[in-house]
């Protein structure tokens, strides 16, 4: 039996889903979408061959032909349809960041194990090839005992106007930087205990009058519980490239996964550096993303638990409401 998704956020994030489920995972299909946008929601249809497109996620959610969702919207809405999808009981894929605070993810936790519906979070850089690699070599012991790990991700595009209210986006510790917080967590194999972070606003001066808070960089230094220590760092608007990688430093050597580059072959002249470089997010991880999409997939048809849980995604929210305190007090916040 072919898996029916309802695609809840036919954008840019939600079509890279849809796209997958429609045309690359195995078992699965688009079986309605909605979106508040008409435009946007027919344009989808059109293109993934669905013809069921409703301006409501609660219409969506009322259709037998769908049995689980994807939720691609502002973050400030996903508890809200995760609860209502959960009581629709339809298994839940949520795109990161997973909620606005703690309470939020935990109601959406809860709600799920009380329906007996699985919650994916949506992470997909566990899924990427070099990042999981990174991973079992840690393991392995090729570098002995791990003494810190270094995740950033600077992004090419100007922040959206939006996001510049940290009240309503949690900043771009949420936005850009979530897949660094959980990277860092899942590399250590524990939980941070103490944080401190500093932000700054270089690159949107259209936001610093209405939204002094707003900040564009951020840097985030974390204490693991295991003793282990931490490196986040997040921009926005850097133009020249999508650029996101990780290192993993231990008393044996270094690991590193993730590249600028867009080819393996590097260009040196004396014009200067000419490589291509990763121009999107969409790139970079495109087949994280496909891989992503059939694990939840496949946990449903066999009933298995998702690499990534509700409480993952809860560990990073936690982290960003924490940084966020940071850089407002400009004191280390102990979680």
């Amino acid at each position: 039996m072919s898996i029916g998704i309802g695609l809840i956020g036919a954008g840019r994030a939600g079509m890279i889903h849809g796209r997958n489920f429609a045309f690359r995972v195995p078992g699965a299909h688009v079986a309605a979408i909605s979106d508040p946008d008409p435009a946007t929601r027919q344009a989808a249809a059109a293109e993934l061959g669905v013809t069921r497109e409703v301006g409501d996620h609660r219409e969506l959610l009322e259709d037998p032909g769908v049995d689980a969702v994807t939720i691609v919207t502002p973050t400030k809405l996903h508890r809200e349809i995760a609860l209502a999808a959960a009581a629709a009981g339809k298994h839940i894929l949520c795109e990161k960041p997973m909620a606005m605070t703690v309470p939020e993810c935990d109601d959406m936790i809860e709600a799920a194990e009380r329906a007996g519906v699985k919650l994916q979070i949506g992470f997909m850089r566990r899924f990427d090839p070099a990042f999981y690699e990174l991973k079992q070599r840690i393991e392995a012991g090729e570098i002995g005992d791990v003494v810190m790990v270094r995740s950033l991700t600077y992004g090419p595009s100007v922040p959206q106007p939006w996001m510049y209210d940290l009240r309503a986006s949690n900043g771009p510790l949420a936005e850009v930087n979530s897949h660094d917080i959980d990277t860092v967590r899942w590399l250590t194999g524990s939980e941070i205990t103490e944080i401190y972070a500093i932000g700054g606003n270089f690159r949107s001066p259209q936001a610093r009058e209405t939204f002094p808070d707003f900040y564009d960089n951020v840097s985030l230094v974390a204490r693991f519980a295991n003793g282990m220590q931490g490196m986040i760092s997040g921009a926005q608007g850097v133009r020249y490239g999508y650029d996101a990688r990780c290192e993993a430093l231990g008393t044996k050597g270094i690991l590193f996964a993730g590249s600028l580059q867009a080819r393996a072959v590097t260009s040196c002249t004396e014009e200067g550096l000419c490589s291509p470089v990763i121009k999107s997010w969409r790139d970079l991880f495109a087949d994280a993303y496909r891989s992503e999409d059939e694990e939840f997939v496949r946990c449903i048809r066999e009933n298995l638990s998702p690499r990534v849980t509700g409480l993952d995604g809860k560990r990073a929210v936690q982290v960003v409401n924490a940084g966020n305190e940071s850089i407002r007090t400009g004191k280390p916040v102990k979680l």
